[in-house]
């Protein structure tokens, strides 16, 4: 009887040490579990995409149509952009350039007509200034239409009048009118310069900005940071590099 609580007290520790033994194994691999989510949340978190994003061919079309050569800029290819900035830029001083010159000739010849025709340049269209260099005068001017029977072409001389002092100043203030209107003629084609500038720029852009979409699915980068925990172990960083073609 004297051995009973001897034995009993070796089969209590064998029970309890099991127990432990088996609380330990499930603390580990609950341990291992948890360490395994918090590298793959880490992993995840950290990732970091060094792939460049697409560029918008619309974008492109849209900045080169707004100045000339910014689609190249957003295609990172402004080397040849800076020359459809420079065109447009030379464009513009000429456009504004000859806008002035035309302004002044035509403030000209209207100031030469008053002083030389007694022209009011009050209400006077551009018709009328044509006009006046052909004719001596506003009579002679009507004597002309009555005799092609357009009678509704004549002029009231109370409110058209003019008649010039001489030929030669008739003929000065032709040479000023003709001037002034070919400079006007030609800025239409300045316009048509810009135009033609943005739509070439923006069919450039479109071009490049496809390209460089192109160069990104050839060749794409991925690098990722990751932190593993794993319990009695020190805590690892792991990366990863991938390389797509």
């Amino acid at each position: 009887m004297k051995f009973f609580p001897l034995l009993l007290l070796i089969a209590s520790g064998l029970i309890y040490s099991q127990n432990n033994a088996s609380i330990s194994i499930l603390e580990l691999k609950n341990s291992i579990k948890l360490s395994e989510e918090d590298y793959n949340a880490n992993n995840l978190n950290s990732l970091m995409d060094y792939n460049s994003e697409k560029k918008s061919v619309g974008l492109g079309i849209l900045y080169s149509l707004l100045l000339p050569g910014m689609g190249e800029l957003y295609a990172d290819a402004y080397d040849v952009g800076k020359y459809f900035t420079i065109a447009d830029g030379i464009l513009w001083g000429t456009f504004i350039g000859m806008e002035v010159y035309s302004n002044w000739q035509t403030n000209n010849y209207q100031s030469y007509a008053a002083s030389n025709a007694g022209v009011n340049n009050s209400n006077k269209d551009d018709e009328y200034y044509s006009t006046i260099g052909n004719y001596t005068s506003v009579y002679t001017y009507n004597e002309e239409k009555a005799l092609e029977r357009n009678f509704d072409q004549m002029l009231d001389p109370e409110v058209y009048f003019w008649k010039w002092n001489s030929t030669d100043d008739r003929t000065t203030y032709r040479d000023m009118w003709t001037s002034s209107e070919q400079t006007s003629n030609d800025v239409r084609f300045v316009v048509g310069g810009l135009i033609l500038n943005r739509v070439a720029s923006a069919i450039n852009a479109a071009r490049l900005v496809t390209a460089y979409n192109n160069k990104l699915k050839e060749v794409s980068w991925n690098f990722s940071v990751g932190f593993a925990n794993l319990q009695n172990l020190p805590t690892s960083l792991t990366f990863t590099f991938q390389k797509s073609f």
